[in-house]
């Protein structure tokens, strides 16, 4: 057990004389003593967590003052740095139509627009258009706006969307007469993005998430013209481990209801005209058994790990689900991890990373074993695909997306039979961008163990200097997530001036199969930090980066990642910025009140149990944090953010501030009305991007 002992209170301020530039924040201490299996620790910054304090929102107040300050001598580089990303952006930008029950449905932006219009036509891309959302309306005088979960009913007549405006992934479900153009009385408050429309046209399934921790743990069924207030609850997942949420297959036979862990998922399947009938489990859930499915009109076909570490495909009849009556239809190949599967009519269509890339291959519907049907071949030496998928069963040919880190996001149209292709779309860049200025390269870093670790890196040839180019290194390495090398314009903007890029695959992630994330999680985490670090050795190694200019880059678990490898190697890095950073690792999961600690002690373990506490206490970056000198630092949160509370980082930053014995710089940036995804808005999140990139530019001795 946990207990919460409250100390004497110290008080600690700092004063300014009047008119000077703010120093650092510092943070008053009001020690908590947080014990667990025996093992005492001094928290000095808990009451952070106080998000409702007026002194805690003053003291974040303060530190976003003092960002200002730091970083005004670069105020006209992030404007020129915001300009020339946004300014490579397509104003009128569409997406590719998707064909689904007669009608065309594409998302398109106007020109200073924020936020996608959701359009359709109907039949021919030739006939009149109809806006069913526009979002920029929808959002209008917001400081945060997120539409999500858009789905048309069965009868195209009808439309249902979720909106967000502060950012804790907290919505509200609307309905919308698409006739009229009018929205109907219908609203749900307080309730995921996630819900489905069942066949008849008039009921709407939906998930609700815990208040207090967020988890989606209840599917609730809608009638529409009926009070939402009596709606019927259809399942409630009352194991806190697990998460549900609900769908339909892709033969729109059937709706779903997915329960999941990390290793274990359970799913209950309802013909989708029978809204009333009973859910029937498919196949019971069992500790280690992992599985997903979809229906092709005439039998389930099942992703899942039985007797296979890295996936396999099975099939089995609409009347017998149970794990018995799974038979083989792509068998296991160990090494080669089965991603993602699309089911068409007379195919399938199948993802597999072998060797950490990613390799479609279209199978015919009886599936194959080894390396049967067509693989689709890409060039670049690392890259990113994936299949985006059509609403028809029936469709001749699969859609799927590529990139590169030197090719714009691109979709092609795969025909089955012929294996015609014929690119729909591929991102324009606006400006003088030519991607053959531009080169990439697949290396690989030895590991402490000797494990080979990909590195993927790009950089503008003219602009490389072997040995002395600035060297930017992102990572992420959690929840069996793969970094893949994808392209994003932004990015041109470091690489014009002189940086490589480079992405770190470490383990944590699933880039080489599963036992690439078995090899990163639990008691085997810290194979994440120590990858990373060999991936910064290598890259200084081997002249791809200035030793004295290598920064480092990561996001939400991804900034737990750089946390713990300033703490393990802080000479190494000239600066680092941690986004969102999941940093307090041991008192986060210790507290199953708040959003995603339960649902993830398969991911990092549970604390509760002593040889969980001790190893997640030996590499949690506030908590090692000890008197040493530390890179330049970033650190960015949200006030809203409902992944990874504000108060982590906050308290990171104060503890950093007090403890470090270096005058490097340490600032912290609360975005005080978003969440976790940062600002919302299609150009306003690019503020954040620049001011990140001018923090590092500004390090690089570069503008």
């Amino acid at each position: 057990m946990t207990r919460i002992i409250l100390m004497a209170v110290m008080f600690m301020m700092t004063t300014q004389p009047a008119g000077a530039a703010p120093g650092p924040p510092v943070a008053r201490k009001h020690p908590v003593t947080l014990e667990a299996h025996g093992h005492e620790r001094v928290d000095e910054y808990y009451w952070l967590r106080e998000r409702e304090n007026p002194e805690v929102l003053a003291y974040l107040a303060a530190e976003n003052a003092y960002r200002d300050a730091v970083m005004a001598p670069t105020a006209a580089l992030q404007e020129e740095l915001f300009a020339e990303i946004t300014g490579r952006l397509v104003q009128d930008d569409a997406s590719v139509p998707v064909f689904s029950r007669g009608w065309w449905y594409y998302t398109r932006y106007v020109e200073g627009g924020e936020y996608a219009l959701h359009c359709r036509r109907e039949g021919t891309m030739e006939a009149p258009e109809q806006v069913m959302l526009d979002g920029n309306a929808l959002g209008a005088g917001e400081a945060y706006f997120a539409l999500r979960g858009v789905s048309v009913a069965s009868d195209n007549r009808l439309v249902s969307y979720a909106v967000d405006t502060v950012g804790r992934r907290i919505y509200e479900r609307r309905f919308r007469d698409l006739a009229t153009g009018e929205d109907l009385p219908d609203v749900i408050a307080g309730v995921t993005a996630n819900g489905v429309w069942a066949e008849d046209g008039r009921t709407f399934f939906y998930a609700r998430q815990d208040p207090q921790t967020l988890r989606s743990f209840q599917i609730w069924k809608h009638t529409l013209g009926t009070d939402p207030d009596a709606d019927e609850l259809v399942f409630e997942e009352t194991d806190e481990t697990f998460s549900c949420h609900v769908g339909k297959t892709r033969s729109r036979d059937y709706l779903l209801i997915h329960s999941g862990q990390t290793v274990s998922d359970e799913v209950r399947v309802l013909p989708a005209d029978q809204p009333g009938g009973a859910w029937h489990v498919l196949q019971p859930r069992e500790r280690g058994l992992e599985y997903s499915v979809d229906h092709d009109g005439r039998r389930w076909v099942i992703r899942t790990n039985l007797d296979a570490v890295d996936f396999q495909l099975v099939t089995c009849g609409e009347d017998r689900t149970g794990k018995d009556h799974w038979r083989p239809l792509v068998p296991h190949r160990e090494g080669v991890l089965l991603e993602d599967f699309e089911v068409f009519a007379e195919h399938l269509v199948v993802a597999e990373r072998r060797d950490g890339l990613t390799h479609l291959r279209v199978l015919p519907r009886e599936g194959g074993a080894g390396g049967a049907g067509r693989e689709i071949a890409f060039a670049d030496p690392t890259y990113a695909a994936w299949i985006i998928g059509t609403p028809e069963l029936d469709a001749p040919s699969v859609r799927y997306g590529y990139s590169s880190l030197t090719t714009p996001r691109s979709v092609y149209d795969h025909d089955l039979r012929t294996a015609a292709q014929e690119l729909r779309k591929r991102d324009r860049v606006l400006g003088d961008f030519d991607p053959d200025r531009y080169a990439s390269q697949y290396v690989h870093a030895t590991a402490a163990d000797g494990t080979a670790v990909p590195i993927s890196l790009v950089w503008r040839k003219d602009r490389f200097l072997r040995g002395q180019s600035p060297c930017l290194l992102y990572g992420y390495g959690s929840y069996g997530t793969t970094m893949d090398a994808g392209f994003r314009s932004s990015r041109l903007s470091l690489l014009d001036r002189g940086f490589v890029f480079a992405i770190a695959h470490v383990r944590g992630g699933q880039e080489m199969g599963r036992r690439w994330y078995e090899e990163g999680k639990l008691l085997q985490k810290r194979n994440t930090f120590t990858d990373f670090i060999a991936c910064g050795e290598h890259l200084i190694a081997t002249g791809w980066s200035d030793p004295d200019r290598l920064y480092a880059m990561g996001g939400s678990a991804g900034g737990l990642l750089v946390g713990a490898v300033m703490n393990l190697a802080p000479d190494l890095w000239d600066g680092v910025v941690a986004q969102v950073p999941f940093v307090d690792v041991v008192t986060t999961m210790l507290d199953d009140s708040i959003p995603l600690t339960t649902g993830e002690y398969d991911e990092w373990g549970n604390p509760h149990e002593k040889v969980f506490h001790d190893y997640m206490l030996s590499y949690s970056p506030y908590d090692q944090v000890t008197a040493q000198d530390y890179p330049h630092t970033l650190v960015t949160t949200g006030l809203h953010d409902s992944q990874v509370q504000y108060w982590e980082p906050a308290k990171w930053v104060a503890r950093l501030r007090d403890r470090k014995t270096d005058e490097n710089l340490l600032v912290l940036s609360v975005n005080m009305d978003a969440g976790h995804g940062g600002a919302s808005g299609r150009f306003q999140r690019y503020r954040e991007v620049a001011r990140e990139y001018a923090f590092l530019l500004m390090l690089a001795g570069r503008d």
